[in-house]
């Protein structure tokens, strides 16, 4: 199949995806109902939600500074945080080709390779899916609540997620003080790999890890855990704070504890090839609120609906603005997206 039909057939899927997820919304909401509800929320909290919201796509970019360190020192945060909103950007309309859109952004800004850059990026795609898994054991853990809707026997499965949160903290450690071992077990898989994209996968795993110089990352191992642990947590206050705009939620005493299994319903809605988590987001987030929180589906979709619009409105407002600004084109773009659609 060419790329670019095999990208068209990518892209298609995707708007797919966000167009069923959004008909599951949307299909049983009484619009004038949903609009009334907008018009009541607090505004003045969405003032306070977009400082949070552009502090914690900052923080991303100071830790992505510490990931390219085996690449080069001293990478200045504007650079960074510049082709951190960039990727969110081309997220938001074409799922997953902002990853390889921010890496040619940054290697194009400090002369560097986009292969290397990209390894980092993959390391950084590893550690939020760690902290994600260890978030989401967690949750189950302490709130076993939150798999009632979902299983009958709560108690026999809680320890499952027990072992699933120490394996992802082990994996965790080793990735930055083993990691050539690490990498060592993922070069074994290769004769699993079909013949014809054998070579491609030695020269991409060959490329990563020397671009990102995981066997000496245990150097900066504490800032880049401070720094995870403090976007996750911005991550949760962001959700947390806005429910304070919707005066109904005050009688359902959500606290952080809601917002973290919000958080945790919000990734993997965004792990769905949906382009910036259209429909899947309002689907999950509404789904949680109404199931395990009891709040009403229209007070549970208009949530739904302000923290992702904000969210997808500043990552593509502020985006667009350091596109503008860096004078990266569209065929630049267009160039960079044909080579997701290579083998």
């Amino acid at each position: 199949m060419p790329p670019r039909t095999k990208k068209v057939l990518q892209t298609v899927l995707s708007f797919f995806v966000a167009g069923l997820f959004l008909y599951l919304a949307f299909k049983d909401t009484k619009f004038s109902d949903l609009w009334d509800s907008l018009q009541r929320v607090d505004y003045r909290w969405v003032a306070v939600l977009i400082p949070v919201g552009l502090a914690s796509h900052y923080i991303r970019a100071v830790r992505w500074g510490y990931l390219l360190k085996p690449v080069k020192i001293g990478i200045g945060h504007r650079n960074l945080f510049s082709s951190v909103m960039i990727g969110y950007m081309v997220n938001n309309v074409i799922p997953r080709l902002g990853e390889l859109v921010r890496s040619y952004s940054l290697g194009r800004a400090e002369g560097l390779k986009t292969t290397s850059v990209l390894g980092t990026v993959v390391v950084e795609r590893i550690l939020d899916l760690l902290v994600f898994s260890l978030l989401l054991c967690g949750v189950v853990v302490l709130f076993p609540v939150v798999l009632s809707p979902f299983v009958e026997d709560v108690e026999t499965v809680r320890p499952l997620f027990l072992l699933g949160s120490i394996g992802s903290l082990v994996i965790f450690v080793v990735l930055f003080f083993k990691g050539e071992a690490l990498f060592t077990i993922v070069r074994i898989l290769q004769p699993v790999i079909p013949a014809r994209f054998r070579e491609r996968f030695h020269h991409l795993v060959s490329s990563f890890l020397s671009g990102f110089g995981v066997a000496r990352m245990s150097e900066t191992f504490l800032p880049i855990v401070l720094l995870s642990l403090s976007m996750w947590f911005l991550y949760i206050l962001s959700l947390y704070l806005a429910f304070f705009a919707f005066p109904v939620l005050g009688s359902f005493n959500l606290g952080f504890d809601a917002a973290i299994v919000l958080l945790t319903a919000s990734t993997i809605a965004f792990i769905l090839p949906a382009p910036g988590a259209m429909g899947t987001y309002h689907s999950f987030l509404t789904l949680v609120l109404v199931q395990l929180y009891q709040v009403d589906s229209t007070t549970a979709l208009s949530y739904s609906i302000l923290t992702h619009e904000l969210g997808y409105v500043l990552t593509t407002g502020v985006g667009l603005y350091f596109l503008l600004r860096d004078q990266l084109t569209l065929s630049e773009i267009d160039r960079v997206a044909q080579q997701t659609a290579e083998p």
